[in-house]
């Protein structure tokens, strides 16, 4: 078990207070040792001349016998008191050493709780705005946290810049779409129109279809990645019973959640689609709904080519699909980008387990409604 900072200081700070202690206990041992006499002087004779009675023969042995025992017990008793009153006071600094190295950090746990709370968001900028603004003297970690705040908001400004970008990118491109539409429709219904021009006219409205898809996709997913301003009560059995064919399974129980009705019912959408569309003939797919555990859960499921593991990750990435980069083929590669991006913008989760048999099981977890 690793020792956090604050343990390691306090170790450091108690090992390095005891190791002084134990050097000036033993310094002072040897200056009272160098002070105290180590034999006793013994000058004159006997009192009034009168000649030592026997218990009192040889005076210097005895005197110098107390002389040592006193000096021993002297430096015995200092030994001792010394080093308990060392452990006493050695364990009141380790304790407020402790206190001291607490109060020290408190300013990194702040730090910490908020690139925490920012990591955690559900919505990839949601936590940009939060700063953390650390009072006090202009120290290494004020300059940490001001540091931090810099960060955060030159991310929440690349964040902002990113979304006006999408948005005014696809409005802008809505334009030459829709005028697009209009000519080709108008020259396919002139009657002198070749069946060459009819089929390349064709041709250019599914184009041009196409590119409108994938410009709506882009202005969903620029939504999806806002905080939500409008919520509502949603059932999501209710919107996949509207949006689930007669072809697919439906096994739908009651899932309510609080969201954004428009955005939870592309959730769903997409999911079906998504389901229908990466199928294999004769396959099958199944919606599923229900509240457990204080989540409201859709469940999407469906036969189709066998996925791997490492692979589903890359399936929620914007214009990919299982196997190649871009998407060829129908969809714009948006889809489940769309979905954990919505999911995210509600507190959920998305999450995709790739079936043994082939087809993939997508899950999407919310909170439910109260």
């Amino acid at each position: 078990m690793k020792l956090t900072v604050r343990g390691r200081l306090t170790l450091v700070y108690g090992g390095l207070f005891l190791a002084a202690g134990v050097v000036l206990l033993g310094f002072t041992y040897v200056l009272v040792k160098q002070q105290l006499p180590a034999k006793a002087l013994i000058t004159g004779g006997s009192m009034a001349g009168q000649p030592p009675p026997p218990e009192l023969a040889r005076p210097d042995v005895i005197f110098q016998r107390v002389v040592e025992d006193t000096r021993d017990d002297a430096l015995s008793a200092l030994i001792t008191q010394g080093g308990i009153a060392l452990l006493v006071v050695g364990a009141a600094a380790i304790a407020l050493g402790w206190l001291i190295a607490g109060r020290m950090l408190q300013p990194l746990h702040r730090i910490t709780d908020a690139a925490r709370r920012i990591a955690e968001s559900p919505a990839a900028d949601r936590g940009l705005h939060e700063r953390i603004a650390l009072a006090g003297p202009d120290d290494e970690i004020k300059q940490l946290a001001d540091t931090f705040d810099l960060m955060l908001t030159r991310l929440d400004r690349s964040f902002d810049g990113q979304r006006r970008f999408i948005a005014n990118a696809s409005h802008e491109l809505r334009t030459p779409l829709t005028l697009n539409r209009t000519l080709l429709e108008v020259a396919l219904h002139q009657e002198p129109a070749s069946p060459e021009v009819r089929q390349l006219g064709t041709t250019l409205l599914a184009i041009n279809d196409r590119h409108g898809r994938l410009i709506d996709g882009l202005l969903l997913l620029a939504r999806s990645e806002r905080e939500l301003t409008e919520r509502a009560y949603v059932d999501l059995a209710d919107i996949a019973s509207h949006v689930s064919g007669p072809d697919i399974k439906a096994e739908l129980a009651e899932a309510a959640t609080v969201g954004d009705p428009v955005l939870l019912e592309r959730l769903v959408q997409n999911l079906v689609e998504n389901g229908v569309r990466h199928n294999v003939p004769g396959g099958w797919v199944r919606v599923a709904t229900y509240a457990r555990n204080g989540l409201a859960t859709l469940e999407v499921s469906n036969t189709g080519p066998v996925v791997p593991r490492y692979e589903v990750e890359g399936l929620f990435e914007p214009f990919r699909r299982l196997g190649t980069d871009r998407l060829a083929g129908p969809g714009v590669g948006l889809g489940l980008s769309i979905v954990r991006a919505v999911a995210r913008a509600h507190d959920g989760d998305v999450r995709a387990v790739p079936r043994d048999e082939g087809g993939l099981v997508v899950t999407v977890t919310l909170p439910a409604a109260s």
